[in-house]
């Protein structure tokens, strides 16, 4: 049997020789050559007799190209991308007839072809199009699960007001401190809502000794710059009229750039909790005489906008600036119809996906706890 198939394996090495011939190293060639361009049609043409279902592809644009001669002719080697055609698979329509599909994907198939040319032949050998969709896993929503909490979020309210105050009831500060930049929040389902915070604080002119709490007195020492960062979690539960409970962790220093967002305006921690329950308006502190030259204090951190990169260069151009003329132009141009916002107000989509009608929220657990 090892004889047997030795013998065969032998025998189709002959016969591909005798066909072929001998194939030399093949060399770039340009991806514009009308000959290049029929090794790509000719391989589109050999991919959609496979395509059963769908649409057939068209081409796009030529990446690369070589040739390589032997006895017979010549053996391309071409890279190309292809996009879906408004031409329905199976059908007599040749592809070059065809449109691309305007609500296709944008990125277009990557596709290799082998293919034998001759004066009066041409055959593809081989061709292959990664048209297989990734697939990209939907994560679920996840009940009772921290999710991130957005810094000028008024439900921050309550606990960062409670946080900073615990910190100034139980720290061996001398003075009081007031709230500075926020960093990473989350809020959880539990029994209520357990808010985890991470923030910095800086040091104000009132004394402990003449000051119980924060007011509007209370202005940030420019001449004593102190920070303090911290960790908090607080458990806040309205409908059982507590007060929320707050464990909180701190250091000295500033919070890191790297976790720290603007304090969102109207966040002023110089009331006390009891007023927050009782009241939905904020109190601002109002910079003083001296001190309205400097900076407002809600904007300590300006905003850093990264420098925008270099847009692509357009395959025209490309095709100019490569040896080869690679990639080449397009064969046709492609404008895909815009999809429908997720959201006609311009907000952005959602943090997580809305829940369809009959599936359970949050709510659902903060209303099985009432």
């Amino acid at each position: 049997m090892q004889s047997e198939a030795g013998l065969c394996a032998l025998g189709l090495l002959f016969l591909l020789h005798t066909v072929l011939g001998e194939v030399q190293p093949g060399v770039l060639v340009f991806c514009d050559d009308p000959v290049v361009e029929k090794a790509a049609s000719s391989a589109l043409d050999k991919f959609n007799e496979k395509v059963l279902v769908g649409h057939k592809l068209a081409l796009y644009q030529i990446l690369e190209a070589s040739k390589a001669e032997n006895d017979s002719g010549s053996v391309f080697s071409v890279q190309f991308s292809s996009r879906r055609s408004d031409c329905a698979a199976g059908s007599s329509k040749p592809w070059i007839e065809c449109n691309y599909l305007p609500d296709g994907r944008k990125k277009p198939f990557a596709c290799t072809a082998t293919v034998f040319m001759t004066d009066t032949e041409t055959e593809t050998t081989q061709v292959e199009c990664q048209i297989a969709e990734p697939v990209t896993p939907e994560l679920a929503q996840c009940l009772g699960c921290p999710e991130e909490v957005e810094a000028n979020s008024e439900d921050l309210r309550v606990p960062l007001n409670t946080s900073v105050n615990k910190y100034n009831s139980i720290s061996d500060s001398t003075h009081l401190f007031k709230l500075h930049t926020i960093g990473y929040t989350t809020r959880q389902v539990v029994a209520g809502f357990r808010y985890k915070l991470s923030f910095d604080m800086r040091k104000t002119t009132c004394a402990k000794a003449e000051h119980k709490e924060l007011n509007d007195l209370c202005e940030l020492d420019d001449k004593d710059l102190e920070f303090v960062n911290c960790n908090s979690t607080v458990d806040v539960a309205p409908w059982r009229h507590e007060l929320p409970e707050a464990n909180v962790e701190c250091e000295p220093g500033a919070l890191s750039t790297m976790f720290t967002r603007r304090r969102p305006p109207g966040f002023s921690p110089l009331r006390n909790v009891v007023d927050l329950h009782q009241s939905s308006s904020s109190n601002i502190a109002q910079p003083s005489a001296n001190t309205a030259s400097a900076k407002p204090e809600s904007s300590e951190e300006e905003d850093v906008t990264a420098a925008p990169l270099p847009d692509p260069v357009p395959a025209t151009e490309a095709a100019a600036v490569s040896p080869f003329h690679c990639p080449s132009k397009p064969w046709k141009e492609f404008s895909p119809v815009a999809p429908t916002p997720a959201d006609p107000t311009g907000a952005g989509p959602a943090l997580a996906p809305t829940p369809s009608e009959g599936d359970f929220t949050d709510l659902d657990l903060v209303d099985a706890l009432v």
